[in-house]
C-alpha cells in the first residue's frame, strides 16, 4: 500500500495540472475569438490581398474563427503548459536542474515566435508564388476557397515553428540524461533524412522551397547537438564537484 501512495499522488498531481491547463486554455481561447477577426484581416491582407478568397460553405466563416482561435489559444497557452510541466517533473530534478529547466521556458516561446515569423514571411509566401505562378502557367485563375487557403498556410507554419523547439527539447532531455551528444551524432543521418522529408512534404515539389525549409531546420539540428555538447560537459563538471565535496564530508566523518 505504502508503493502505492506515491503513484497515486502522482497522478493526482497530473491530473490536477491538466485541469489547470484546459481551463486557462478555454480562457485564451474566449479572448482569442474575439481577436480571431483581426487576426483574419491582417492575414488576409498581407497574403492574399491580391486574389479573390471566398467562401464554398456557409460554414467556412465560422471554421476559421474557431481555426484562428485556437492556434492563438495554444500560443497563449504554451508559457503555462511548460509551466505545469516543469512543475510537474521538478521534484525529481536536483536544484540546479529544476532553475536550469525554468529558463527553457521563455526560450521555448521566443524559438516558437521566431519559427512561426520565418514560416509566415518567409516561407510560405514563396511557396504561394510559386503555386499561384504554376496555375497561371496552366491557364488557371487565383479563386482561393477561404478555409482551403487557410488550413494550408497553417499546415505549413505551425510544423516549422514546432521544428524550431527541437534545441529546448534536446536540452531538457540532455539535462535529465535521457540522451546525450553521441546519440544524436549517431542517428544524425537518419535524422538529417527525416528532416529533408518532412521539409519536402510541407513544401511544394520544388528544389528551392525544399532546401528553404531544410537547411534551418538541419542547422537547428547542429545546434542541438553543440547545445547537448555543452551541457554535457557542463553536467560532468558538476558531478564531479559533488564527487569530490562528498568525498571530503566522508572524510571528515
Amino acid at each position: 500500500m505504502n508503493d502505492e501512495q506515491p503513484l497515486t499522488e502522482h497522478l493526482r498531481e497530473l491530473r490536477r495540472r491538466i485541469i489547470l491547463i484546459f481551463v486557462f486554455f478555454a480562457v485564451a481561447l474566449i479572448v482569442s475569438f474575439f481577436y480571431s477577426q483581426d487576426v483574419f484581416r491582417y492575414v488576409r491582407n498581407h497574403l492574399f490581398s491580391d486574389y479573390s478568397v471566398m467562401i464554398l460553405n456557409p460554414t467556412d466563416p465560422i471554421r476559421i474563427y474557431f481555426q484562428i482561435s485556437l492556434i492563438m489559444a495554444f500560443i497563449l497557452s504554451l508559457p503555462v503548459i511548460m509551466y505545469h510541466l516543469w512543475q510537474f517533473v521538478r521534484p525529481g530534478l536536483h536544484p540546479n536542474e529544476q532553475r536550469a529547466a525554468l529558463i527553457y521556458i521563455p526560450i521555448a516561446l521566443g524559438l516558437f515566435l521566431l519559427g512561426l515569423a520565418f514560416g509566415y514571411f518567409v516561407i510560405f509566401p514563396y511557396i504561394l508564388d510559386f503555386l499561384v505562378m504554376l496555375g497561371d502557367q496552366m491557364g488557371l485563375n487565383e479563386n482561393f476557397s477561404v478555409q482551403y487557403a487557410f488550413s494550408f498556410m497553417f499546415g505549413v507554419v505551425l510544423p516549422l515553428a514546432l521544428f524550431f523547439e527541437l534545441p529546448v527539447v534536446t536540452l531538457f532531455l540532455t539535462r535529465i540524461r535521457l540522451i546525450t551528444p553521441a546519440i544524436l551524432r549517431k542517428i544524425r543521418r537518419f535524422a538529417y533524412l527525416g528532416l529533408v522529408i518532412v521539409a519536402a512534404m510541407i513544401t511544394p515539389p520544388e528544389p528551392i522551397a525544399n532546401i528553404l525549409v531544410s537547411i534551418p531546420l538541419i542547422l537547428l539540428y547542429e545546434a542541438s547537438i553543440m547545445i547537448s555538447s555543452w551541457l554535457t560537459r557542463r553536467m560532468e563538471r558538476e558531478d564531479a564537484f559533488e564527487a569530490q565535496v562528498d568525498g571530503e564530508d566522508g572524510e571528515e566523518d
